[in-house]
């Protein structure tokens, strides 16, 4: 067994912009905007806003996102050599994400085993786009996350591993006050600096694999 474990983000993670931000600013009315407010002001849960977001857009648009998405979405400069790193390393990786099936598992074939992958799911069989949640909150936490990422470290981790966890924003950060090690950017960034959380910022996932570096150096 590792003695380290990654968990990583994947919207404005993995990818250089957030994809659900991405399809409402495309797609969406307007009502949209004010629940992307709730959802980063903490005012309302990370499930309730997405959930209602998508359902302002109707199932039959799906083809048309489908294609927007994978032809704009651009995967940061060295994710590839990443993934190839902590084979190399045996470092287990999983990317925990609260976007969606129909564009994650595209945007990550040929990259990270569907395995390795956690997401919600989206429903297109009624009117609207409805999300589903295989991913829920465990009895220890109450923040209606979506895809829970504590929940889910909790569940793929050992006590004793290192848990690095790399991330970029709101839904990065119950995550990040469970992590050894925070690698993040935006706003992600601002809170392990307002909170105190060891972390380092990044750019690139080469900037990644040489804090990995460091801390393996500094560990031995």
């Amino acid at each position: 067994m590792s003695d380290k474990v990654i968990i990583c983000d994947f919207d404005g993670t993995i990818t250089e912009t957030d994809n659900i931000i991405a399809i409402m600013k495309k797609f969406a009315p307007p009502e949209w905007d004010a629940l992307k407010e709730g959802v980063l002001s903490q005012n309302i849960s990370i499930k309730e806003g997405v959930g209602k977001m998508f359902q302002l857009l109707p199932s039959s648009s799906k083809a048309q996102i489908v294609e927007y998405i994978l032809n704009h979405a651009e995967i940061r400069s060295g994710f590839r050599e990443f993934v190839q790193y902590t084979q190399d390393k045996n470092i287990p990786l999983y990317v925990v994400s609260g976007g969606i099936d129909f564009f994650v598992y595209p945007l990550l074939d040929g990259l990270v085993h569907e395995d390795q992958i956690y997401c919600n799911v989206a429903n297109f069989s009624k009117e609207n786009i409805e999300i589903e949640w295989p991913n829920n909150c465990d009895e220890y936490c109450t923040n209606e996350c979506g895809c829970c990422k504590p929940s889910l470290i909790r569940q793929l981790t050992h006590e004793d591993q290192k848990k690095i966890v790399i991330g970029d924003s709101i839904t990065d950060l119950q995550a990040a006050k469970l992590a050894d090690f925070v690698i993040a950017r935006d706003l992600l960034l601002e809170k392990c600096k307002e909170l105190g959380l060891p972390h380092q910022s990044f750019t690139t996932f080469y900037d990644v694999m040489n804090i990995l570096d460091q801390i393996e150096e500094e560990s031995v």
